[in-house]
C-alpha cells in the first residue's frame, strides 16, 4: 500500500544560510521547494559536487521563491542528471533567472579552466565544472510563470499557491497542501519598509510552518528608507573626504538596484555632489535592465528612470575595469557582495591596502567568505594567491538588508498562526536559529520549534506535531562554518610577518622547524 502521508526532508539551508532544498513527498510523488547552491567556504562548496541525495527524475516538480542562487542554482545540475518536470515560479523570477544562471554556468567554466590551469595541479585528474552556460539554459527553459495568490498543482496529490515575500523582485513565500496537511514554506522574508516592494503577506492557520532564520539573533535599529539615505551619504562624503575610493561588494541582484535607488536621490538633491559610480558588474548590468522592464510597478522608483542618471556608469569588458585602478574619489560598486569571485576580488586587490580606501559592506557575510574575514578585522587577506594587507577603512551599513531581523521574523510567524503542528527555523547559521527559536519559546512558549539540519526527513501529519524519522547529517557540522582552509589562509597570510618579529634567525629556524616536525609526524603515521 502506497504511503500517503506527507514528509519534508531538509536537503540544504539547515543549519547554514545556503544550498536551500526541500523534498515534500506523499506517496510515490515529490516536490521540491527551491534548489539551492552551496556557498561559502570550500568544503561547503564541496557539497554542491556531491552525489544528489534523492533521484532528480523522480520529483514531479520544483518550486522556487526567487532567484538568489542559493535557491535556485543547482536546477542545471538537476536537469542534467534527469529532472524532466516544470519549475514553478513568478514571470519576474524568471526573467532574472536567464541572466542568474547563465551566469552561474560561465563562472562554473571559468572556475573549472583556472583550477586546470594553476601549476599545483599539473598531473591532477582534471576539475569538471558542476554544470555549463548551456546546461543552464536548458534548466531555465523549465521554468514556468505563476501568478501570486493563483492555485496551482505542480505534482499528482499537491496544491500550491504563492505569496508576495517582500524580499526581492518576485520572490514568494509557498503554501504547500497534500495528504490532508497545510504548510507555508517563508522562503526569504524582507524587513519592514523595504524598498520597491510591499510587506510580505500570507494567510493565516497552518499545520506546520518552515521559516528562514537568516538573522534570527539579530536585532536592526529600525531606518527609514530616508535615513538609509542620510547613513550612505554620510559613507560617501567620508570616504571622498580620506582621498580614496569607497569600494562596495555588491550583490547583483537587488542590492545593486537599492543603492543606485538611493544614490540616484542623493545626487538629485546635490547631497553628494560631484559623485561618479561606477557598476562594475556585467551581471549587474543586465539584471538592472529587468529592474527598469518593471519600474512602474515598483514602490519609491518616483516619475523617473533612476537608472539613467549620467553620474552612473556600467562597466562592461575587464579593460574597463582595470582601469579603474588609475581613479580615487569614486564609488565602485562590484560583485561579488560576500567576495567570493567576480570582480571585487580584483578591486579589493587594488583598495584594501590603501589607507586613504574605504570598503563599505552593506549585505550578509556568510561564514568562511573572504567578506566575512574582512569584516571581522583580519589585518592580513589572501585574494588569488596574494597575501594582501588591511589598511583600508572597513566600514558597515546593514540596513540594507533583503532580510528580515530577529523581531520581523517572530512577526511573520505570529502572523502564521494558529500553528496545529511545527514549527521549523531553517536558513539560519546555528547562533542565528538558536536566537529566533529562544523568542519564540518566550513569546509562544505552547508552539513546538525544530531546528532541522541538513538530511533529516520528518513526517508533517494534519493537526499535529512533525515527526522525526531519519536523523541528520552531523558530519556536515564543520562545513557550515569556517573550515580548515580559512584556518590555512589565516595561518599562511600571518607566518612570515610572525617569523619577521622573531628577535633572531635561531629562534626563526626553530619555530619552523618544529611545524616541520608536527607534519612529519603525521605523515609518518599516514
Amino acid at each position: 500500500m502506497t504511503d500517503q502521508r506527507l514528509t519534508v526532508t531538509f536537503h540544504g539551508a539547515a543549519q547554514t544560510v545556503t544550498g536551500s532544498c526541500m523534498e515534500f513527498r506523499s506517496g510515490s510523488h515529490a516536490v521540491l521547494v527551491d534548489c539551492g547552491m552551496f556557498q561559502g567556504s570550500r568544503t561547503l562548496e564541496a557539497l554542491n559536487h556531491q552525489e544528489c541525495p534523492f533521484d532528480p527524475a523522480g520529483i514531479d516538480a520544483i518550486i522556487l521563491t526567487h532567484a538568489h542562487i542559493d535557491h535556485s542554482g543547482l536546477l542545471p545540475k538537476l536537469v542534467a542528471l534527469g529532472f524532466k518536470g516544470e519549475v514553478w515560479c513568478t514571470q519576474e523570477t524568471i526573467d532574472l533567472l536567464e541572466h542568474m544562471l547563465a551566469d552561474s554556468g560561465r563562472i562554473h567554466e571559468f572556475e573549472a579552466e583556472r583550477r586546470n590551469r594553476r601549476r599545483d595541479r599539473a598531473g591532477d585528474e582534471p576539475f569538471i565544472p558542476l554544470y555549463t552556460e548551456h546546461q543552464a539554459m536548458l534548466a531555465w527553459e523549465r521554468c514556468r510563470p505563476i501568478t501570486l495568490q493563483t492555485w496551482f498543482e505542480p505534482g499528482p496529490g499537491f496544491r500550491a499557491r504563492l505569496w508576495n515575500a517582500g524580499h526581492i523582485l518576485g520572490a514568494a513565500s509557498v503554501e504547500l497542501k497534500a495528504a490532508g496537511t497545510r504548510v507555508i514554506c517563508s522562503g526569504d522574508i524582507g524587513p519592514s519598509n523595504k524598498a520597491f516592494y510591499a510587506d510580505p503577506e500570507g494567510p493565516s492557520g497552518f499545520d506546520h510552518v518552515i521559516c528562514e532564520a537568516t538573522y534570527g539573533n539579530r536585532e536592526r535599529d529600525k531606518v527609514t528608507i530616508e535615513e538609509r539615505r542620510a547613513l550612505l551619504e554620510a559613507e560617501v562624503l567620508a570616504a571622498r573626504a580620506r582621498g580614496g575610493n569607497l569600494v562596495i561588494p555588491i550583490f547583483a541582484l537587488e542590492r545593486t538596484q537599492e543603492l543606485l535607488l538611493d544614490l540616484d536621490t542623493l545626487i538629485d538633491q546635490g547631497r553628494i555632489p560631484g559623485t561618479h559610480v561606477f557598476v562594475d558588474s556585467p551581471l549587474a548590468n543586465r539584471i538592472t535592465g529587468v529592474f527598469e522592464r518593471y519600474a512602474t510597478e515598483l514602490e519609491d522608483t518616483g516619475q523617473h528612470n533612476i537608472f539613467d542618471n549620467t553620474a552612473f556608469h556600467f562597466v562592461t569588458d575587464v579593460a574597463e575595469s582595470i582601469r579603474l585602478n588609475s581613479i580615487a574619489g569614486a564609488v565602485i560598486m562590484a560583485a561579488s557582495g560576500m567576495c567570493e569571485a567576480g570582480r571585487i576580488r580584483h578591486h579589493l586587490l587594488s583598495n584594501l591596502h590603501r589607507s586613504r580606501s574605504t570598503i563599505l559592506f552593506v549585505g550578509f557575510q556568510a561564514q568562511g567568505t573572504l567578506g566575512r574575514v574582512i569584516l571581522e578585522g583580519a589585518r592580513t587577506v589572501r585574494i588569488s594567491g596574494n597575501d594582501v594587507r588591511v589598511r583600508a577603512q572597513i566600514r558597515q551599513i546593514d540596513s540594507y538588508s533583503a532580510h528580515a531581523d530577529r523581531d520581523e521574523l517572530a512577526d511573520w510567524i505570529a502572523a502564521r498562526l494558529p500553528v496545529a503542528g511545527s514549527v521549523f527555523l531553517d536558513h539560519g547559521e546555528p547562533e542565528a536559529a538558536e536566537g529566533l527559536r529562544r523568542l519564540l519559546q518566550a513569546r509562544l512558549p505552547e508552539q513546538e520549534v525544530r531546528l532541522p539540519v541538513i538530511g533529516e526527513r520528518y513526517a508533517l501529519p494534519p493537526g499535529a506535531k512533525a515527526k522525526r524519522e531519519t536523523t541528520g547529517r552531523q558530519d556536515l557540522s564543520l562545513a557550515t562554518g569556517r573550515d580548515w582552509q580559512n584556518a590555512y589562509a589565516d595561518f599562511a597570510t600571518s607566518l612570515k610577518a610572525r617569523l619577521s618579529r622573531m628577535t633572531d634567525d635561531a629562534e626563526r629556524e626553530q619555530a619552523l622547524r618544529a611545524l616541520r616536525e608536527v607534519l612529519d609526524a603525521h605523515d609518518a603515521r599516514g
